[in-house]
């Protein structure tokens, strides 16, 4: 017997309680690049954060864009060429600071509240906050016609 493992459907979506939109979004953005690393976590029941690693991009270097159901967080490294006057010459390069561009379906309603930059991570915090109009209420159910009585006649 085969056992599938679905954890990559659930990468670059946040929200989705389909398993059809998982695979709707998974298929259509196969080619999507690993770097930089993130994690997405459920910080409470409708409260989702998304932590992405970018070790030596500073603030101004990172953009984050929410368009509809599509959150796109990019970043610019400008290529400094070295030069015979550097004092500092890199010998090995491990931490990646290449530009990147990862995208991230959302469900609906889900808006972005706010990013911060803490010791190389970038925390993208997200909230789904459903309309009113669509969320579930209670009916009271009444009589029709009011309340009646039913009297009833002792047997002699």
């Amino acid at each position: 017997m085969n056992a599938f493992d679905f954890s990559p459907l659930y990468r670059s979506t946040v929200g989705f309680d389909q398993l059809a939109s998982l695979l709707d979004s998974v298929l259509s953005d196969s080619n999507q690049q690993s770097f930089p690393p993130y994690n997405i976590e459920r910080t409470g029941e409708n409260e989702y954060r998304i932590s992405m690693a970018v070790a030596g991009f500073s603030q101004e270097e990172l953009g984050i864009e929410a368009r509809q159901n599509l959150l796109t967080i990019t970043g610019r490294k400008e290529e400094k060429p070295e030069s015979a006057n550097d004092k500092v010459r890199v010998l090995h390069r491990g931490i990646a600071t290449r530009s990147f561009e990862r995208r991230f379906q959302l469900a609906d309603h889900v808006e972005v509240r706010g990013a911060s930059l803490e010791n190389g991570l970038l925390h993208v915090d997200l909230v789904r906050e459903i309309p009113e109009t669509m969320k579930p209420r209670q009916i009271a159910i009444g009589q029709a016609g009011g309340t009646k009585t039913i009297e009833s006649k002792a047997a002699d």
